[in-house]
């Protein structure tokens, strides 16, 4: 019995297959072309915005510009290909068109957060705070931009994590560019003991500030008495260098800075507490 119920069924597949012969390869000639084109749609996409990336790099455009256009070209051409793909199976467009009108208002409200971050970015290329390669300060994160992506900004700290920020968030917070401006400015607190000729130490920290060859000489070097504290008189020095040399410059100023002090016998006083006992006298 069941060996005959199956030759029926394939009796009933068979008949059907050859009254419906012309519909169903007519079907299947659609599906098929609607998988190639998006495929090949996919493809093209891909390989365009490579291209268009190599190209604005080529001509120094810069990278967070290129980047952002070619990934959003990508978008717009699989977007196109998807209307190519579901029209050749016989989707009308204009129903398609109706249905994202109709549907628009719902997805701009459940995608607030994605479609600010894309205005953000396109806000973030065109007016260029910040660019790949830079060292800044975004929502208190420091770190060097990586991208700029159509909905966030990648960064990498300096202890090596990757850091993704919503581009919204920067919009909505101050940016801090530390790379912008070619030369920027070292400040140093310097601590003496309270018995040191102010005007010495002064003399002393000016002319080691002097003798770095980094220190851009043009701008100037600012020696001064900041503070009389609790255990020290400090002093400010501040000097300018480019942005490049500004880290090994404070580091290296900072140990010529003790090596002059010790040479010269001034001490560098650590917080000292005066404690004085009275004894009671008894009555």
């Amino acid at each position: 019995m069941e060996d005959l119920q199956i030759a029926n069924d394939i009796n009933l597949a068979s008949s059907w297959l050859a009254k419906n012969e012309e519909l169903f390869c007519s079907y299947t000639l659609h599906i098929t072309s609607s998988i190639i084109i998006m495929i090949i749609g996919i493809c093209i996409a891909k390989g365009i915005s490579e291209g268009i990336n190599s190209i604005l790099t080529h001509r120094c455009i810069d990278e967070t510009v290129a980047g952002f256009l070619s990934t959003l070209l990508q978008y717009v051409i699989i977007a196109v290909s998807f209307v190519a793909s579901i029209s050749c199976i016989g989707v009308q467009i204009t129903s398609i068109i109706a249905v994202l009108g109709a549907a628009g208002v719902a997805v701009g409200l459940a995608l607030q957060g994605s479609l600010s971050n894309f205005a953000a970015g396109t806000l973030l290329v065109t007016l260029r705070p910040l660019r790949t390669g830079e060292y800044v300060n975004l929502c208190n994160i420091n770190g060097t931009v990586v991208n700029v992506h159509i909905f966030y900004t990648m960064l990498r700290t300096l202890d090596g994590k990757i850091v993704i920020v919503p581009n919204s968030k920067i919009l909505d917070n101050n940016i801090i560019n530390y790379s912008r401006e070619p030369a920027r400015r070292n400040e140093f607190m310097i601590r003496v003991a309270y018995n040191t000729d102010v005007d010495f130490v002064i003399k002393i920290l000016k002319q080691v500030a002097l003798n770095e060859p980094r220190v851009l000489q043009d701008r100037g070097v600012i020696v001064g008495l900041s503070e009389l504290a609790p255990s020290s008189i400090n002093f400010i020095v501040r000097c300018w260098s480019y942005t490049d040399d500004l880290n090994a410059v404070y580091w290296d100023l900072m140990i010529q800075f003790k090596k002059a002090l010790d040479k010269n016998n001034i001490e560098s006083p650590y917080p000292q507490l005066d404690v004085h006992i009275h004894k009671k006298t008894k009555l």
